[in-house]
């Protein structure tokens, strides 16, 4: 026995299917109109009137309110994918749609659902295979891996600088971070600032923290700091009580406020002792221990984010001290420099360079948040592929160059396929094409032709084939 509530509505059979099939052609279709180098932008307005401008496929799907479980697993798609691989989540979602389309064709002719799916997993399986044979094992050198970021970026938005530009800052940071064939990504930060052009956007080999020095009389650029990271309050230490003090004299009182200065003064001349120039922590710092402190040279920070200590333990090779009475000289790090710009009423610090450096940020800018926003999702995709190219050292060809090989292998396996599971594989090689197909008219051509000359091209020359911008062959 199910109870269900007054509001709850039961499908099932064919009005199933076709309601779960319907949804997730509308979420595909959604998205589809943005694929390629003349996909067009999105523009997603929140309850709240937030407004985000975008053609990126996974940050569209995240920002719609989808409810419909079907149309959820669309989503999903394109959350793995984007999980996976970084990009490629708008033509995930738009061939997740197709196979749903023609899905729905042969349920039309009584195909059974389970044959369809059986279908699709052969079919599935021999794509794979098409992939293994357009993919490309090369030597990926610094301009192929420019070339692949910049692919990565085509049509989407980069504002005032050009997609080689930030193709060779996306390249410098992942090679910064590259060890053997292998990407730590998380040592790639993206820092963002409004408030000029998009051609500003640069390479920090070190990261950017969004903090200013703790007192005004504290030096806004130190060359050459030794650098310590802190997690961990520095003033008096009272434990998780508040401390109450029962003075019956005007000497106890001197006396305790003696023995308070000591402990500050003893806290920052454990600092000091050091010879550290530059001081970030995760928690407070007393405004004495400041002062002694910018009395000796030093520059502090307080309240610095979890994750920008990290950044900046990595960048300095400090390491993070979480009790004064541990530290020593082995976890002080070194820059080259640290310095606090003013951009407008924000201030950002940047710690730059070093010996022991292993992280990096792109500090992104832009006139307007929108196009500081989008350049931002921009460079992450793009970091994204690079890094997997980098990893597996195989790229394979674009503009649905890929998609039609693929489409060709399957159809011409599927001739060896027996009973109604060919038709499920032939599907599945249908629902490839929609890919160039897609391509061909957001660029305003007929997809037809674009498509027939597309494998024209691809039968006479194997690997190319490519869509250009204009929805044209080569």
């Amino acid at each position: 026995m199910f109870v269900l509530s007054e509001d709850s509505q039961r499908t099932s059979g064919k009005d199933a299917q076709t309601s779960n099939i319907a949804a997730g052609k509308a979420v595909a279709e959604s998205v589809r109109t943005t694929l390629g180098p003349r996909g067009m932008d999105k523009m997603l307005v929140s309850d709240s009137g937030d407004v985000v401008i975008t053609n990126d496929g996974a940050t569209i799907l995240d920002e719609m309110d989808i409810e419909h479980p079907a149309a959820q697993m669309i989503v999903e798609v394109a959350d793995t994918q984007e999980e996976e691989i970084g990009d490629g989540t708008t033509t995930a979602s738009v061939l997740a749609g197709r196979l749903l389309a023609q899905a729905e064709e042969l349920l039309d002719q009584d195909v059974h659902p389970t044959t369809i799916v059986e279908g699709y997993h052969h079919a599935a399986e021999i794509a794979n295979e098409a992939v293994d044979e357009v993919a490309l094992d090369v030597d990926v050198d610094d301009d192929l891996l420019e070339q692949v970021a910049e692919s990565s970026m085509t049509g989407k938005g980069t504002g005032g600088i050009t997609a080689g530009r930030l193709a060779e800052t996306v390249v410098g940071a992942v090679r910064r971070v590259e060890d053997d064939g292998v990407v730590d990504d998380d040592r790639i930060a993206l820092s963002t600032q409004v408030g000029a052009s998009s051609s500003a956007t640069e390479l920090i080999e070190g990261v950017v923290v969004d903090e200013e020095p703790l007192l005004a009389a504290m030096a806004r650029s130190v060359d050459d700091p030794r650098i310590a990271v802190f997690d961990v309050e520095l003033g008096v230490r009272t434990g998780d009580v508040d401390v109450e003090y029962e003075l019956d004299s005007v000497d106890q009182l001197s006396a305790a406020m003696e023995s308070e200065e000591s402990e500050l003064r003893e806290l920052a001349d454990r600092i000091t002792a050091e010879d550290v120039d530059v001081v970030f922590t995760t928690d407070d710092v007393d405004d004495r221990v400041a002062s002694l402190l910018e009395a000796e040279g030093v520059v502090a920070f307080e309240d610095v984010d979890d994750d920008d200590a990290t950044a900046v333990a990595q960048a300095t090779g400090a390491g993070r001290v979480g009790s004064l009475e541990d530290f020593d000289g082995d976890d002080v790090g070194s820059a080259d420099t640290v310095r606090t710009d003013s951009f407008g009423d924000d201030e950002a610090t940047f710690v730059e360079g070093g010996a022991a450096t292993q992280a990096v940020s792109v500090f992104v800018r832009g006139g307007t948040e929108h196009v500081v926003d989008e350049l931002e999702r921009t460079l992450s995709d793009a970091v994204n592929v690079v890094t997997a190219a980098v990893e597996t050292g195989e790229v394979v060809p674009g503009a649905g160059a890929s998609e039609i090989a693929i489409a060709d292998h399957v159809r011409r396996e599927a001739a060896g396929v027996e009973g109604r599971r060919q038709l499920a594989v032939e599907a599945f090689a249908d629902a490839v094409d929609i890919v160039p197909r897609t391509l061909a008219e957001n660029a305003g051509t007929d997809p037809i032709d674009a498509l027939v000359d597309l494998r024209a091209e691809h039968d006479e020359s194997g690997r190319a084939g490519l869509v250009t911008v204009d929805g044209e062959t080569a």
